[in-house]
């Protein structure tokens, strides 16, 4: 099946893409880079999957794949990129803790040999109280969905059922502990009934490779 010129562009850009970074940019970050509109790359997106170039699989957490040989059967093809879909949850403070935010912000596109687990979310920090965690303002932490946490483990919780902070968790006989890893910020303390531990933080995406797109689905 032949691509117009349009098309194969856009396909050598993501796989030049896929090849630098290891994952595929999203339809946002694309945007930029192309200088088109959002909806001009979504539409090449769509254009590329009905051709058999391209194959997104699943609603949440989606995984897409680059078949750049395109001219031969889907299961013959050797060369086969990937990049994972997880969804960005609001923003969570690191800091004075925010007030959290239950709908979808986007979706961030993650290798998925690095982050396999199922049900993985991300949120995105703002702040400086964990900078000495190597957790930056600004960045895109990948969360794994706990509702424990064992002490020292850097945790997102959620506050008295409104507010969501991410910092370090400590449990004693009469509390709980949450601290910031930057002298700056104080030890939080709370009582057992004001916490809910929403996930333990397993990876950090830097600045600007903390890329998503648009609202989730």
């Amino acid at each position: 099946m032949v691509l117009t010129t349009k098309q194969q562009q856009f396909l050598d850009y993501l796989t030049e893409r896929m090849d630098d970074e290891g994952r595929i940019p999203t339809l946002r970050q694309a945007a930029v880079d192309l200088g088109v509109s959002h909806t001009a790359v979504a539409q090449l997106m769509t254009q590329l999957e009905k051709k058999g170039v391209l194959a997104r699989e699943g609603r949440y957490g989606r995984t897409i794949r680059l078949y750049p040989d395109y001219a031969e059967r889907p299961d013959e093809r050797q060369s086969v990129r990937r990049g994972r879909e997880l969804p960005l949850i609001g923003q969570v403070t690191a800091g004075l803790p925010m007030y959290a935010q239950q709908e979808w912000e986007g979706t961030v596109l993650v290798d998925p040999d690095i982050f396999p687990g199922d049900s993985l979310f991300c949120l995105r920090i703002k702040g400086e109280s964990m900078k000495d965690a190597g957790i930056f303002d600004g960045d895109v932490v990948v969360c794994e969905p706990r509702q424990y946490a064992e002490n020292g483990e850097i945790v997102a919780v959620l506050v008295r059922g409104e507010e969501a902070t991410v910092k370090r968790f400590f449990l004693y006989t009469d509390h709980i502990e949450l601290r910031p890893a930057n002298d700056a910020f104080s030890v939080m303390c709370y009582p057992f009934g004001d916490l809910l531990v929403q996930g333990k933080v397993i990876g950090v995406i830097r600045g600007r490779h903390a890329e998503f797109d648009g609202k989730g689905e």
